[in-house]
């Protein structure tokens, strides 16, 4: 199979799609790499390491698009749309629930694409991405910091306190993996951390990780609205696979907040989960509504982009080899989890969590591949 690794096109995503090792990995299994001029420069990895490692440096991001199947890290922007070609395997993050004009672009062009945020294993996780989750869940109490210092507008509040002075409070909503390591982080700066989520399985088993130290409450409209009155610190980091994110904080819960304070919306790649956030980038990371400060870059794992790449393939190259190796029918039929990343194909849309948000018709995988 031929495979391409374009270079990431969205506003200040330094990631890439595949390392000079994954690279390695293609070629000893007889594929052919075709790896765009630059694609790993802001990471280290030079198109020496690429060639050196058996892959073609494209000159041109047709080039690097004319390919089997493209593995990449963040959805199409602008012009990839145009490079694609029907029945293309379309292997990376898509995000398509609250992205109609995506979805739209995708089915127009008859790609296969499979979304590595829908990709499910034996224990019901998200394999493909637990590892941004963990990222991005440590990078929301360094962001939330930052800008809670006063000279960036914020509250002026340092996360641990000091002798004499009470600690931050960040309250954390979702008790998975972006809430577990923000919770880590916050908890190790010495702040006053509380974390809720509606599994109560879930909420005992952080009282049993941290013996006492973290707070946990079962999450509810009401508790949230109370508490977030009181927070320095608000991180969201709420997930439906597949699913646009509910408003779990509405435009009149964030008036109630103290000014300066700040929120972190870890779930705005799925549209968000307070009603007054609006996706921002890393150039400009941040707005103020209400007083409130808002950070909602929808690719923050990219500030850390080695390491945020390094994880990230580690996780995503077993699957895409099995992709390569058999075609995409038969990995598909083979792994009933990786099934699940299936959300487009030839025209149709295979996700019901994506079709039922955006009003398409479902067809289930099942059917597509006939079994």
């Amino acid at each position: 199979m031929k495979i391409g690794v374009p270079k990431e096109t969205k506003s200040m995503e330094f990631r890439v799609g595949a390392t000079p090792t994954t690279v390695a990995g293609f070629v000893q299994h007889s594929h052919e790499v075709v790896v765009e001029k630059d694609a790993g420069e802001m990471v280290g990895f030079t198109n020496y390491m690429y060639v050196k490692a058996g892959a073609k440096i494209a000159q041109t991001p047709r080039e690097a698009w004319d390919c089997d199947m493209i593995v990449k890290v963040k959805e199409p922007q602008g012009l990839e749309f145009s490079y694609m070609h029907e029945d293309q395997i379309i292997f990376g993050y898509l995000h398509l629930a609250p992205d109609q004009e995506q979805t739209r672009l995708l089915l127009e062009q008859k790609v296969v694409a499979i979304a590595y945020e829908t990709v499910i294993d034996e224990d019901g996780r998200l394999p493909l991405l637990t590892p941004m989750s963990e990222i991005a869940g440590r990078m929301s109490v360094q962001a939330g910091a930052h800008h809670l210092q006063t000279t960036n507008g914020g509250r002026g509040v340092l996360l641990g306190g000091v002798s004499g002075v009470l600690p931050a409070n960040v309250i954390i909503i979702g008790g998975g993996v972006v809430g577990t390591n923000a919770a880590q982080m916050a908890l190790g700066l010495g702040a006053d951390v509380t974390i809720l989520d509606n599994s109560i399985r879930r909420l005992r088993e952080l009282n049993d990780i941290y013996h006492g130290r973290l707070k946990t409450l079962f999450s509810s409209k009401e508790t949230i609205s109370k508490l977030i009155q009181h927070a320095d610190l608000v991180i969201g980091g709420v997930l439906i696979p597949g699913k646009k994110a509910p408003n779990l904080i509405t435009e009149e819960m964030v008036q109630t907040m103290q000014n300066g304070s700040v929120l972190v919306d870890v779930s705005i790649d799925q549209g968000g989960c307070f009603e007054t956030s609006r996706p921002t980038t890393h150039l400009n990371p941040t707005y103020t509504m209400h007083n409130v400060i808002h950070y909602c870059v929808t690719n923050m794992p990219s500030a850390c982009a080695r390491t945020a790449t390094q994880a990230l393939t580690n996780a995503t190259y077993p699957y895409a080899i099995r992709i390569a190796n058999n075609g995409y029918r038969k990995a598909l039929i083979d792994d009933k989890l990786l099934r699940q990343g299936l959300n487009i194909h030839n025209g149709v849309v295979t996700n019901s969590n994506v079709a039922q948000d955006l009003g398409y018709e479902y067809v289930s995988p099942d059917k597509i591949l006939n079994l």
